[in-house]
């Protein structure tokens, strides 16, 4: 099984997952160029992607969506909220008949031998979602774009392989940065980002030994950056309640403008 990155952060998000005979995408908040680019460096083509799976409606999410699935056919599956939200989008552009797909949280969807569960996360966005992708023998998850998380999210994050895991701002950072205070709040509140310190906790509250990679993503251009994300986790994690150290964490970080952490399971 295989992960990795072809984008991530705040002003766009790819993420792979395949078996080498199954290939999907989590979001394609990038261009069909950029995709095509980075599925070209995994030795996949664009009419190989079986799914694309979407996690929620914004912008930095769906960007390509549109120009990928024209040219692919490449079936789309999302929540019915998400669905509601990709078809209000006027920038995509018209979809082909019959590609959007709806998915229900905590129902398991099989895609060739992956089997594919949808989990809800609390974001601001319409019927918003995280995804865990299995093969009978490997785990992988996706959880970004969540402003908090509970016993639920921990869950859905248990006894994983690898997860490419949300460390979005630096708190510090944020509150002297230059965003106007309405957004500050929203990306500090429940249905925000997880800051650093919060990715960390979480990191504490799913690590086991079976863990063998976290990647943390959707880094904030304006308000965090990839050696204080990777420290400030690594820091939570020594400090938890859990026997692990975080230089026993092998932890990466997702680059904003390229393909990274390929991840071989």
């Amino acid at each position: 099984m295989r992960l990795c990155s072809i984008a991530s952060g705040s002003s766009g998000n790819c993420i792979y997952i395949g078996d080498g005979k199954s290939h999907l995408l989590v979001d394609t908040g990038i261009s069909k160029k950029r995709v095509e680019e980075g599925l070209k460096q995994l030795d996949v083509k664009g009419e190989e992607v079986d799914a694309i799976f979407v996690t929620h409606e914004h912008i930095d999410h769906i960007q390509g969506l549109g120009v990928f699935c024209r040219k692919y056919k490449t079936p789309v599956y999302a929540t019915g909220g998400t669905i509601e939200g990709i078809r209000k989008c006027s920038t995509l552009g018209k979809l082909p008949e019959g590609i959007l797909r709806e998915v229900e949280v905590d129902k398991v969807l099989k895609v060739g031998r992956l089997a594919v569960r949808p989990f809800a996360i609390s974001h601001d966005a319409n019927e918003p979602c995280g995804y865990r992708v299995e093969n009978g023998a490997k785990a992988v998850a996706v959880a970004t774009d969540l402003g908090t998380y509970n016993a639920y999210t921990v869950e859905n994050l248990k006894a994983l392989d690898a997860v490419v895991l949300e460390a979005n701002h630096d708190i510090h950072m944020l509150e002297v940065g230059p965003y106007p205070y309405p957004l500050k709040r929203r990306v500090m509140g429940e249905r925000g980002h997880l800051s650093n310190e919060l990715s960390g906790r979480l990191l504490c509250d799913i690590l086991h030994d079976g863990l063998k990679s976290v990647m943390l993503g959707h880094l904030s251009k304006e308000n965090n950056y990839a050696e204080l994300a990777y420290e400030t986790v690594k820091l939570e994690v020594s400090l938890g309640d859990n026997p692990y150290r975080g230089e026993d964490i092998p932890i990466t970080v997702a680059k904003r403008d390229a393909v990274s952490g390929i991840i071989e399971l």
